[in-house]
């Protein structure tokens, strides 16, 4: 059982990188791309995941000074994310 997971859109669906991501022991939840001629499974449920994650960022960038990265430093621009996302949640 993999304990790591990479979600990502069709525009990442190729054999050499679902074989590396096997290989490095990754749960691969891509959806097919309309060029493949079989059909892949894949964890829709998971997949869904996507969207909510995709949204917040979107939330989070209107806020300038996180979207022009002010900060310097990694700890400063993570208080930063924090106290967007802590906005965001109290809407």
């Amino acid at each position: 059982m993999t304990l790591v997971s990479l979600i990502a859109d069709k525009g990442y669906d190729s054999d050499d990188f679902r074989s590396h991501l096997m290989q490095a022991e990754v749960d691969v939840v891509i959806p097919p791309s309309r060029a493949r001629k079989a059909e892949l499974a894949y964890d829709e449920d998971a997949y869904q995941l996507r969207y909510r994650i995709e949204c917040f960022i979107n939330k989070i960038k209107h806020y300038r000074r996180v979207a022009t990265r002010y900060e310097k430093t990694a700890a400063a621009f993570f208080s930063m994310l924090c106290l967007a996302a802590a906005m965001i949640w109290l809407r």
